[in-house]
């Protein structure tokens, strides 16, 4: 009886290091500066939902011993999401209703991602997605910088492997934007 909790703490422990250090990436000054994303509460969304399906994904491709941690992760990743929502003056009637937005969001997203990803080399649909969502309303920028980041981030992630689930302190390493 207590490896099932040891796990699931462990697990729990894991998910709310990766999403910290996805809110942290999410915030590098150099993703908004140099890379157009607007700097926004939309720009925040979803350059931070990103992180987080980059990460869902990377732990889906360990097998599913992840399973635990992915679903600690998106625990977690909700957790924020319903907070900033409450800092931001939503009333409580009102915050079921938007988490049920963003969570249709976020998995539309993902499955999008999962797409894009599934098309590579081609990168066609990876821009078109993150034109539509990423860079929503930024005219006159390039797609490329963002989407060789995205990609950079996905493959240092793979490269990473077993050591997302072991890196409980730390969170996931990111590369530099």
């Amino acid at each position: 009886m207590i490896w099932p909790r040891r796990t699931k703490n462990r697990s729990k422990g894991l998910g709310r290091a990766l999403c910290d250090s996805a809110v942290r990436q999410a915030r590098e000054p150099a993703l908004y500066a140099a890379m157009g994303v607007p700097d926004t509460i939309e720009g925040r969304f979803e350059l931070l939902t990103t992180h987080v399906i980059l990460l869902i994904d990377a732990l889906r491709d360990l097998g599913p011993e992840s399973a635990p941690s992915r679903q600690a992760l998106f625990d977690a990743y909700l957790r924020d999401l319903d907070g900033a929502l409450r800092e931001m003056g939503v009333g409580d009637l009102t915050v079921g209703k938007r988490m049920r937005a963003l969570g249709r969001a976020f998995y539309g997203r993902a499955a999008a991602y999962r797409a894009a990803f599934t098309a590579l080399p081609n990168r066609t649909d990876l821009e078109g997605l993150i034109l539509r969502t990423v860079l929503a309303g930024v005219e006159g920028g390039s797609v490329a910088p963002l989407a060789d980041y995205v990609l950079a981030c996905r493959k240092s992630l793979a490269a990473e492997g077993r050591g997302l689930l072991e890196g409980a302190d730390s969170g996931a390493s990111w590369p530099a934007p």
